[in-house]
């Protein structure tokens, strides 16, 4: 399946990768994972991104991870992160996944060495000539320390180099600018959990979501109760998870995340080097956290 800008809409769930005890992928729960999304309604998956420890795993390890995804995934489409900090290996990255089945690519910005608006116009381009498949521009910089202007974002578009981004940016008049220029050009999507509903009554079309991993079907209400105008619905319904996102972000994502599951029943596993299991202190706030969903639940 090749997407598309019009495919982009809805939930793409960020998943975290499943670990054993002895540190190998967990396939298994992976599979588990990616079908349990899919039969809550999510449009598909983003295996591989921060969420799925992209630097953690070997090249080899990576390209094993999309082609399990794609099977689960049953034909939903699966859109794997890119977190190369070059291009050769994002190029190469790029390959692998559709050569394993992922139906486009999500790139994120080139960091440590980060380019100008220019250079990154055209590593973006050059990106898409090469991996010969459709990219999504992954903008995160708290993380990266790189961020997209509208004005770059839209030419990316107008060229069709990306067909669409994920927005993980606080930076609201900037996103407003990016719907401005370009949000009749490709789909964007939103990365922030508390600012999801917001993104989607400003135009975004969906939203790639970490929690989601454990509440999808509360995410995709919160997407159907925005795009109906429903906007104070939406966040109301949003609101509702605020507990579980400010533990879950406590420390480097997906460490807290993985340990959040355990405790919803959901095999995880740990996280690799150079990340470590929660604190104790975050532990605490995580059982206090899904304490409180449990009690809502059961109200």
């Amino acid at each position: 399946m090749t997407l598309t800008k019009d495919d982009l809409s809805g939930l793409f769930t960020a998943i975290v990768t499943p670990f054993t005890d002895d540190g190998s992928v967990d396939f298994d729960a992976l599979r588990a994972l990616v079908r349990f999304q899919i039969d809550a309604g999510a449009t598909g998956i983003v295996p591989i991104g921060g969420t799925g420890e992209y630097p953690a795993l070997s090249r080899g390890e990576r390209a094993d991870i999309v082609r399990a995804c794609v099977e689960a995934a049953a034909g939903a489409p699966v859109r794997p992160g890119v977190l190369a900090t070059g291009f050769a290996d994002a190029v190469d990255a790029g390959r692998d996944f559709i050569a394993a089945g992922a139906s486009g690519v999500m790139t994120v910005t080139p960091y440590y060495a980060a380019g100008t608006q220019e250079g990154m116009r055209t590593y973006f381009r050059n990106s898409r000539d090469a991996v010969d498949a459709p990219v999504l521009a992954y903008e995160i910089p708290r993380r990266t320390g790189v961020a997209l202007k509208a004005e770059t974002i839209a030419a990316l578009a107008d060229d069709g180099s990306i067909i669409g981004m994920k927005c993980s940016s606080y930076d609201m008049p900037e996103f407003i600018e990016t719907m401005k220029l370009a949000g009749d050009k490709l789909a964007v999507l939103s990365g922030e959990e508390p600012l999801f509903a917001t993104h989607v009554a400003l135009g975004a079309c969906g939203g790639v979501l970490a929690s989601a991993t454990v509440y999808p079907h509360h995410w995709i209400e919160v997407f159907k109760l925005a795009r109906e105008g429903k906007l104070d619905a939406a966040i109301a319904h949003q609101q509702r998870l605020d507990p579980v996102v400010k533990t879950i972000f406590l420390e480097t994502n997906p460490g807290p995340l993985k340990y959040y599951m355990g405790l919803a029943g959901m095999r995880a596993g740990g996280v690799r080097l150079p990340l470590t299991d929660p604190t104790p202190e975050t532990r605490k706030a995580l059982e206090a956290a899904f304490a409180g969903m449990t009690k809502a639940a059961a109200a």
